[in-house]
């Protein structure tokens, strides 16, 4: 068996504002396997500054798997776990290659275009009139669940933004989260969870930095709204030490994005721990190709679960590869008229 990787930069159609800072590209790795008579394709999606694998060995560690491609998959993923970036391409390159269809990793309803999956709609950071045309957007596309990012601008107009959106539309016409990715303070965190509560939110993401276990647990007891862990979940590579946490801090959600927690094997761990602990959880791709959303996607409709997803970034770049799925009226869908657009050797 042989392997390969290759370095690849997705440009975003516009830029893209979080807390951390505005984003204009993004680099993923993809890496192909084969056995002289099929390939498999995987996407080892980094995300610099986040992702805990944003190592300086990151590439000899890719080095290092293809030099060890042999030993198998089960192997790899127990090697692998200081970079659950790389177990995640591993494990997708290897269901590829397995695949009666490389790109079809979990045949289903969905993949036979009988079932789509509800997804929020994603609205960027940035001023006030283009966050505000974003929400349009996404409103008159059919979602009826939207994801603001917050923390960025002045608090109060994202709340007068929060505000526009709740004068035309009620919480059962419009599902409202919104993402924080660790912007507020600890000592502010719970009056601005007050504030924001008054707009009937399902939830918000990651209020303060991740790896305050005490001061999160205290703002779970005492939210008015429910609070999502996400960044949290990074860098937790035990079970037990996944379990001690969620026992400790005891969230309402749990945001899970294969690439940044160990692939499938990973999130399948949090899940079981959530769902023991009665807390509850959905899946979000992590800026991906779409070779990534797409077993992203794939995967999360096997796990029957009916909230809505974080799975609509596919449309995000200007090189992304045309792939079989679909975002409309809400909904991702998989197209199996629809072929890829996909060579690994001629993508640079």
């Amino acid at each position: 068996m042989q392997a390969k990787y290759k370095k690849y930069i997705l440009n975003f159609k516009r830029p893209s504002g979080t807390s951390r800072g505005v984003l204009t590209t993004k680099e993923t790795w993809l890496l192909q396997i084969s056995d002289g008579k099929n390939t498999g394709i995987g996407e080892c999606g980094i995300l610099r500054s986040l992702s805990v694998d944003d190592r300086p060995d990151y590439e000899e560690k890719l080095k290092w798997v293809c030099a060890n491609i042999n030993t198998g998959p089960e192997f790899l993923w127990e090697e692998l776990k200081e970079f659950p970036s790389i177990q995640f391409g591993v494990e997708m390159a290897f269901r590829s290659l397995y695949s009666e269809n490389k790109f079809e990793l979990f045949p289903s309803d969905f993949t036979r275009g009988e079932a789509s999956i509800s997804i929020n709609g994603l609205i960027w950071m940035g001023d006030k009139s283009f966050m505000k045309q974003q929400i349009s957007e996404k409103i008159e596309a059919g979602f009826d669940c939207i994801k603001m990012k917050i923390g960025a601008i002045d608090f109060e107009t994202e709340l007068e933004l929060l505000k526009y959106i709740r004068r035309e539309f009620s919480s059962e016409e419009i599902e409202l989260r919104v993402d924080a990715n660790g912007a507020f303070s600890a000592e502010e965190a719970l009056e601005k969870l007050k504030q924001l509560s008054e707009f009937q939110l399902h939830s918000i993401e990651q209020p303060i930095k991740q790896g305050q276990w005490e001061v999160m647990a205290s703002l779970c007891a005492k939210t008015p709204l429910p609070i999502a862990l996400d960044e949290e979940l990074i860098g937790i590579f035990d079970p037990k030490g996944k379990a001690e946490m969620l026992e400790v801090i005891n969230p309402q959600y749990l945001i899970l994005k294969p690439s940044l927690i160990g692939g499938f094997k990973g999130t399948q761990e949090w899940i079981d721990l959530a769902e023991k602990q009665k807390i509850g959880w959905w899946v979000t791709s992590a800026l991906e190709s779409n070779i990534g959303l797409n077993a992203i996607t794939q995967w999360t409709y096997t796990q029957n679960t009916r909230m809505p997803q974080g799975l609509g970034t596919g449309s995000l770049y200007t090189n992304n590869f045309e792939s079989p799925l679909e975002v409309k009226h809400g909904q991702i869908h998989y197209n199996p008229g629809q072929k890829w657009d996909f060579n690994f050797n001629t993508c640079i």
